[in-house]
């Protein structure tokens, strides 16, 4: 079981950063797959980045050069830094691991950003 918990959402105004930050139950050397997922009202769930153990990220088009995902493995938790917001980003961020075949998610964390 992991258990994951986000925190670091909230309100911006547009151009204004913000840094998300999942905090995992269990080492994040274990977890295969860890990702940040983002739901907007009335939209499906995407996929935003990810990265995997050995440190190497990957980015949906909407994240590139704005967002950089990175992990603190001493402190199992994975980071999303957001740079450069639009009023489009404004979701439900969601942290994702996949760990021995299993998926787990996040309660979630709002942002909203303001133009």
């Amino acid at each position: 079981q992991v258990q994951l918990v986000e925190s670091g959402g909230g309100s911006v105004q547009a151009g204004g950063s913000l840094r998300l930050s999942c905090a995992a139950s269990v080492s994040i050397v274990s977890i295969n797959g860890k990702g940040w997922y983002r739901q907007a009202p009335g939209k499906q769930r995407e996929w935003i980045a990810s990265i995997t153990s050995s440190g190497s990220p990957t980015y949906a088009d909407s994240a590139k050069g704005r967002f950089t995902i990175s992990a603190d493995n001493a402190k199992n938790t994975v980071y999303l830094q957001m740079n450069s917001l639009k009023s489009e980003d404004t979701a439900v961020y969601y942290c994702r691991a996949e760990r021995y075949g299993y998926a787990y998610w996040g309660q979630g964390t709002q942002v909203t950003v303001s133009s």
